[in-house]
């Protein structure tokens, strides 16, 4: 059984799905949440279900480097496998990266390439899909590698853009879909049924 690790920033639903999609019918062990600081929503959800909890807040490591080598070091401990970003809002330096070479995936609430990069997070996204006039938006869960949402895409999900939609209705609609696709995406990753071949990903 597969090992992972969930990174979370806020209130953490798109980690709760893997919860419960995990308690339906196991596919992985959940053992350890990552929380970019205390008293976010994840943490109450991890203590809930019996996971256990490390905070890596950016007050504690004025160095970036050494804040993803102490989280390396705690990852190694606990035998992750695979990392799940699941709205981690810290900068994610290229040394972390390459040690978790193909093992890190993360989703984002637009259809990547688009609405996507440095800066593009929460409703600054669904903001300037609506801006912008798009027709049609979702989420993408891809791997992660040096480039902010510019590693291979595993999944997308299509959702379309209503004319009286907010930025965030149409954050509760995508966020929908999230809680579907994502969870489908980590069961797949840890079934051995994701093949990356460069930019090239199967999923069986």
């Amino acid at each position: 059984m597969k090992r992972i690790a969930v990174f979370a920033s806020g209130g953490g639903t798109d980690f709760q799905s893997i919860i419960d999609a995990n308690a339906a019918d196991k596919f992985c062990d959940i053992v350890l949440l990552v929380a970019s600081s205390e008293g976010i929503g994840a943490i109450e959800r991890a203590e809930k279900n019996g996971i256990a909890t490390a905070v890596f807040a950016k007050k504690n490591f004025p160095d970036l480097e050494k804040l993803y080598s102490e989280l390396t070091y705690l990852l190694n401990i606990k035998r992750v496998d695979y990392i799940v970003l699941a709205g981690w809002l810290k900068i994610i330096p290229e040394s972390f990266v390459r040690t978790f070479q193909d093992r890190i995936i993360n989703i984002h609430p637009a259809l990547i390439p688009s609405f996507c990069g440095a800066g593009m997070y929460g409703l600054r996204v669904h903001r300037a899909v609506l801006e912008y006039g798009a027709k049609i938006s979702g989420c993408t869960v891809h791997f992660v590698d040096e480039v902010p949402d510019g590693g291979a895409i595993i999944a997308q999900a299509a959702v379309c853009v209503r004319d009286d939609d907010t930025p965030e209705s149409l954050q509760a609609r995508i966020l929908e879909e999230e809680h579907k696709l994502l969870p489908l995406c980590v069961r797949k990753l840890c079934e051995g049924k994701i093949l990356k071949d460069g930019r090239k990903v199967t999923v069986g």
